[in-house]
């Protein structure tokens, strides 16, 4: 299969060479666990059921999960096994089958969800570099989405995600995740919807406040998960203002402008979650 499922477009055979995503066209993952930290209508009592996909279509350079993202720690597994990963979290209780990281798996991932009719809800939680063809492919299938809405100048985008482009298609990837789900909830928990995340960066307030324009303006009503967990990662010699944790007055002046547009469906991070415990282990667990 000739591959163009991400805005890289790399239009290579991934049964015979790799793209930047690094990955085959065999499903690569690290972890399958259920999780507790992601927002509490996410999360829940009981976990989600976070399954981590190696490889990435955009391996920003400060990411937290650099061994799996980058070097593409992992394990290939078949369609079946999949599956029976995803029997595995639900018997176990998880509110939800969180597929973390999946962008370059999209078009695989529809066949899966055609196939297996999940008992909980599917979130789909991406870094918002999609083409909108491969979400299309995803209606129906997919009850939550969860992506990033990482940068909205191009500039920083080619910095620090080597994607120039970035805005320009996550925006509209975004409001294609909008226009497929409504926001529905059950005793709390978030059954299907839309959250749009944006990780606050050091030194990058004021493109969050852009990002904060962006979502009131094209997307009301939705809810917007403001992250301070920020924490140095990966090979930042070239990016020394992102070589330290953002600060209170930097998390509460993007909080705090958010709160003047009275904005309300926001999720808010304590600075306390800024803390490499809460970056999980990538031991294959429940994988092998």
């Amino acid at each position: 299969m000739i591959c163009s499922i991400c805005p890289r477009h790399c239009n290579v055979d991934r049964d015979m060479n790799f793209g930047f995503c690094g990955c085959s066209n065999q499903f690569r993952l690290a972890r399958a666990a259920l999780h507790f930290w992601e927002e509490p209508c996410i999360s829940g009592k009981n976990g989600s059921g976070t399954v981590f996909f190696s490889g990435c279509n955009l391996r920003c350079v400060y990411c937290q999960n650099y061994e799996i993202s980058h070097k593409n720690k992992g394990v290939d597994v078949s369609q079946n096994r999949l599956i029976e990963i995803f029997e595995s979290l639900v018997e176990q209780g998880a509110e939800n089958i969180n597929l973390v990281n999946p962008a370059h798996y999209a078009n695989q991932l529809a066949e899966v969800l055609s196939k297996w009719k999940s008992p909980v809800p599917v979130v789909y939680n991406s870094s918002g570099y999609e083409e909108t063809e491969a979400l299309k492919n995803l209606k129906g299938l997919v009850d939550i989405y969860l992506p990033d809405l990482k940068y909205i100048r191009p500039d920083k985008a080619q910095k620090y995600s080597f994607a120039s482009d970035y805005f320009d298609k996550a925006s509209l990837a975004v409001l294609e995740m909008r226009g497929q789900v409504k926001d529905t909830f059950q005793d709390g928990m978030m059954k299907s919807g839309l959250i749009v995340r944006h990780l606050i960066l050091p030194q990058n307030t004021n493109s969050s406040l852009e990002i904060i324009d962006w979502v009131k303006e094209n997307l009301p009503d939705t809810y917007l998960s403001l992250m301070a967990q920020y924490v140095p990662c990966g090979d930042l010699s070239d990016c020394k203002e992102l070589d330290r944790r953002i600060t209170k007055r930097e998390y509460d002046k993007v909080v705090d402008y958010a709160l003047s547009l009275n904005l309300d469906k926001i999720f808010i991070q304590d600075l306390t979650s800024a803390d490499e415990k809460f970056i999980p282990p990538f031991d294959f667990q429940g994988v092998i």
